[in-house]
């Protein structure tokens, strides 16, 4: 089977797993959907440089985490002043404080190591792929990120 057969394949079985990560970086549905959809063109078009098909999760999680960053650094670029005054003035409500609006509100890095390893079952040396960073790297995260939270869980 070639690899464009086998990524439409897993991409059948897991696109909601792929829209639950993407949706961890924009915390917006329509984002994150988009994100995904631009992920799966961007997929089909390279899926032929796949040299391991038993690489394809780890593969496209690192599509879907470059295509995120992107779309947040051009965002971020045209946020209007009025978004940003209102989010400086938004007021916090935490009488429905769950674990994931926890994990949300940590930095993206340890946000995106918490998500690959939790939500999505994956391995410390497909995360290291995914993000880019050596598996050392990643277990320092992964500590940080669940002191952080258990710091968070503790004082709520």
């Amino acid at each position: 089977m070639k690899n464009k057969q086998l990524f439409e394949k897993y991409i059948t079985k897991n696109l909601d797993n792929a829209y639950r990560f993407a949706y961890t970086f924009t915390k917006n549905q329509c984002d994150a959907e988009d994100i995904v959809s631009e992920s799966v063109v961007k997929a089909l078009a390279a899926a032929d440089s796949i040299k391991n098909p038993q690489y394809i999760k780890p593969w496209f999680y690192r599509i879907i985490s470059n295509t995120a960053v992107t779309f947040l650094k051009s965002k971020k670029r045209f946020q209007s002043a009025e978004e940003f005054e209102n989010d400086l003035t938004a007021e916090d409500d935490y009488s429905e404080v769950t674990l994931m609006s926890i994990i949300n509100n940590l930095d993206l890095k340890y946000r995106e190591t918490v998500v690959l390893r939790f939500l999505e079952n994956m391995r410390i040396s497909e995360i290291a792929e995914v993000t880019g960073v050596n598996e050392n790297t990643v277990k320092t995260r992964l500590y940080r990120a669940l002191e952080l939270l258990k710091t968070e869980m503790e004082s709520d």
